[in-house]
């Protein structure tokens, strides 16, 4: 698919000596480019999913929360705000 990019003079110029240096070109450069942001922007996404937030306060929970059931923890965390 053909696009119209606006890119800095110098950046465009480094890249097109960087191309050319690899024997490859500008638009395979731009593509891997590319490639590796988003590869990384899903790779830091995935990381954030998994870490578990943990409470190292004292105290416990609110006397008569049900700490099997969502709903009673939801409830429990509502009637806070």
């Amino acid at each position: 698919m053909k696009t119209t990019l606006d890119i800095n003079d110098t950046l465009l110029a480094s890249a097109k000596a960087l191309a050319a240096k690899q024997r490859t070109s500008l638009t395979r450069l731009i593509e891997e480019g590319l490639e590796l942001r988003l590869r990384s922007s899903r790779v830091a996404a995935k990381a954030r999913r998994r870490t578990i937030p943990i409470f190292k306060g004292r105290g416990g929970l609110v006397a008569g929360v049900n700490p099997v059931s969502n709903k009673a923890m939801l409830d429990a965390a509502c009637d806070d705000a």
